[in-house]
């Protein structure tokens, strides 16, 4: 149980404690099972990076990079990080600058006065300048690989039984997605008492659908 404003990912490495220790001597058939799933509030670098480090799939959606209706995205900017490079959808080349904290910028704006397309790149009167994340190769990796076909029906395949449990959470008048009580450690026993609950009541279901099953 974390604070309201507390990011999801925040608390992602508490919750996987157990899968980021890999087992003394997995099998081969374990090693393949290791996988963890989320949604895009736990695709950072640094989850992604703990998970491949411990030898686990990182299923967690990376978000693409943000940009208006029609605009063009940095992915539409061609990233060179052995040359240092970057190159526009209209082809100029620009070296990367590269800050304390470790991101890079690319600055177009000598390039941007004439360009044709421009009015679909910046609005800026500057010109366009992209900013790359410290671990920008991670993430880029890895928002190509969730754009195979494959991939995106496998999570789909899994995913959704998650939001279902989350779901049977929320449907009763239990509070919902409103806490009824104060404090992260109340909060925390209320949503345990809950669980419990939902559980009790899939269990009974199990047992009533078997107890058809073997009467006919």
């Amino acid at each position: 149980m974390t604070a309201g404003n507390a990011g999801d990912a925040s608390a992602a490495e508490a919750i996987l404690a157990d899968v980021l220790t890999p087992p003394p001597e997995p099998s081969d058939a374990e090693d393949h099972a290791r996988g963890v799933y989320g949604d895009a509030s736990y695709g950072t670098a640094d989850l992604v990076e703990k998970l491949e480090s411990a030898g686990v799939e990182p299923n967690v959606k990376v978000q693409p990079p943000s940009a208006r209706d029609g605009m063009y995205s940095q992915d539409d900017f061609e990233i060179d990080l052995t040359a240092q490079q970057a190159r526009c959808p209209a082809g100029a080349r620009v070296s990367l600058r590269v800050l304390k904290d470790g991101s890079k910028t690319a600055s177009f704006a000598d390039h941007c006065a004439g360009c044709a397309l421009r009015s679909r790149c910046t609005s800026s009167k500057v010109g366009r300048t992209i900013r790359l994340h410290p671990k920008h190769e991670t993430l880029d990796r890895h928002r190509k690989r969730q754009r195979d076909e494959t991939w995106k029906r496998h999570y789909r395949k899994v995913r959704p039984r998650v939001e279902r449990k989350i779901a049977h959470l929320m449907r009763n008048k239990h509070g919902g997605r409103r806490a009824r009580v104060r404090g992260r450690e109340r909060v925390k026993q209320d949503f345990a008492l809950l669980a419990a609950s939902i559980n009790l009541a899939r269990l009974a279901a199990l047992g009533v659908r078997i107890a058809d099953a073997h009467a006919a």
